[in-house]
Parts: C-alpha cells; structure tokens; sequence
C-alpha cells in the first residue's frame, strides 16, 4: 500500500476540495483524510500509479506538492536534518561575508556550490579563507541580527521529540552556529565544520577533517547504529549538493525547497510548504503538532 499526500503552503492554505477527490477519483484511492483543511491532505493507493510525475509536474503548476510513498514505514525514528536554507532560511557563511563586506563574492560560490557546480569541500576553503582577520564577535552579531528559523522548524523539532524520535542537526556549516540552532529547537545532537579562531580573529581556515558529503552519510550510519536502528528508519533533509548522499540513504530523503540539481535526485520534493511538511507526509494531523517549548 501507498500513501499520497497533498500539500500547499500554509501561509495561504488554498488545497481545493475538488483537486484532491478528482486525483482520489482517477487513481481509485481510498477515503481522503484531511490532515489541515486547506492546507494537506491524504488517501491511500493499492499501486504506484504509471503517472506520478507526470501528475506532480501539472500540480506543482498549482503550487501543489504531491508526496507518494510506501505507507508501512512512513513514520520515522530519527531525524537527520542539513541546516542553512533547511532549518534556518540564511546560508550562515554568506552572512557573515556580507558582515564583512563581501557578501556578492560569497554568496556566489555558495550558490554553485549548493548546486554541485563546485567541489565542496574546496569552496568551503575558499569562502572561509576570504574571512581571514575578521573578528570573533561577528558570529555573535550575525546569529542574534541575521539568522531566522525556517517556517514549521519548531513545530517539527517539538512534535517529533514529544513522539520519541531522535533528532541530529548535520551540517557543511559550523559549530557556532549548529550549536545555538540545535539548542533553540531540542536537536539531541549536531555536528558541523570548526572555524579556526586565534587572538579574536578567524584566521581564515577550517578544521580539518572538514564535514562535507561523505561525513553526512556517515553520521546518518553512525547515528542509526548506535540507536539499534537502520538508514530506511531516517528520515533526511536537505537542500544542497552536499545533502544528496544522506538524502539517497535514508528511508525518506526530503529535498526542501532544494536547487533543481538535487531536487531531481529525490522522490520527495517539498517546493512549496514549509518544514510541517515533513509532519504532514508521516500522517500528523495538524491538531497533533506541538508548539517549539511546550512539549513538556
């Protein structure tokens, strides 16, 4: 059995009615159950239906996300979670370039980067090694004026932690950051890249071994491993190049509103609803989400 799920952006909830049943219709589905009025909805599948894609294609025209997936399995134990342009809606290296005056040059090696234009664990090099000299207190200016979370960050963290599942936040990013962010939304653990800080001043250099790909498939092994659990029991997402490999692993690899060259890779691609999304297509009802710091 098959679960497909339909969802737009609840900013501006607009999931008709009459869409969903006529999809439900044409592939002989099940009872659609709402999980929000408006906002997602779901129905089950004896099959695969032949035109998935092709469906998914006509509905992204309507700003419609459609998620098909095994049904048994679809809740997941661990969440393994990228976090700049996934967990936060800034890239925190580009932020700290543009404090330090140099934000275009930044911004577009990122940008490449992300879209696996690049190698990287090569433009990470780079781009920090345009920092060099710039002071130690710029981190703490940039975290409290320029980084945001991403809509439904608190809602996921704290509805899945209430549920029992484990959360890690993995990223190309670094610890400073990674720290503050896991503690505001309750990720059990993080793990990123070191920026090297002598006498107050980034010295321009990374620590080494530098968390790129490969480290975030092995984390997820790691991680998965060591709660007696396996890779198809994560559910990952991301956004980026470096994400695909951890994406590819998991039992859920979620593309968040990824760039075109990763998007493609994944079987699931959220463009245009936020991080409850990711509640949503494990079968939470919007009634069962919990708000950030109230789980207890």
């Amino acid at each position: 059995m098959f679960t497909a799920t339909l969802l737009t952006d609840p900013v501006t909830p607009a999931l008709d009615p009459n869409l969903v049943q006529s999809l439900r219709n044409a592939w002989g589905g099940g009872d659609v159950v709402w999980l929000a009025p408006g906002e997602a909805a779901e129905f089950a599948l004896a099959a695969m239906p032949d035109n998935r894609w092709q469906i998914w294609d006509d509905l992204q025209g309507m700003q419609v996300d459609l998620v098909i997936q095994p049904t048994t399995g679809r809740r997941k134990a661990i969440l393994l979670a990228d976090m700049d342009s996934t967990m936060i809606e800034q890239e925190c290296i580009d932020e700290l370039a543009d404090a330090a005056g140099i934000g275009d040059l930044v911004k577009g090696i990122t940008a490449r980067a992300m879209n696996g234009e690049l190698d990287f664990e090569a433009s990470l090099i780079e781009r920090v090694g345009l920092l060099k000299e710039l002071d130690e207190a710029i981190i703490a200016q940039v975290l409290a004026t320029r980084i945001t979370l991403m809509p439904g960050a608190g809602e996921l963290l704290a509805t899945l932690k209430a549920n029992g599942v484990y959360a890690a936040l993995v990223s190309g990013g670094f610890t400073a950051f990674t720290a503050h962010v896991a503690g505001v939304l309750g990720f059990d653990e993080n793990r990123a890249n070191q920026l090297v800080i002598e006498a107050g001043q980034l010295t321009g250099d990374v620590g080494r071994p530098i968390l790129g790909r490969d480290a975030k498939v092995l984390a997820l092994k790691e991680i998965a491993a060591q709660l007696g659990l396996t890779p198809d029991d994560v559910m990952a997402v991301g956004d980026g190049a470096n994400d695909l490999g951890m994406l590819e692993l998991a039992g859920s690899g979620v593309a968040l509103h990824a760039k075109p060259t990763v998007a493609k890779e994944c079987d699931i691609r959220i463009n245009f609803g936020d991080l409850s999304a990711l509640l949503f297509i494990q079968g939470y009802r919007r009634e069962e989400f919990v708000a950030l710091n109230s789980q207890d």
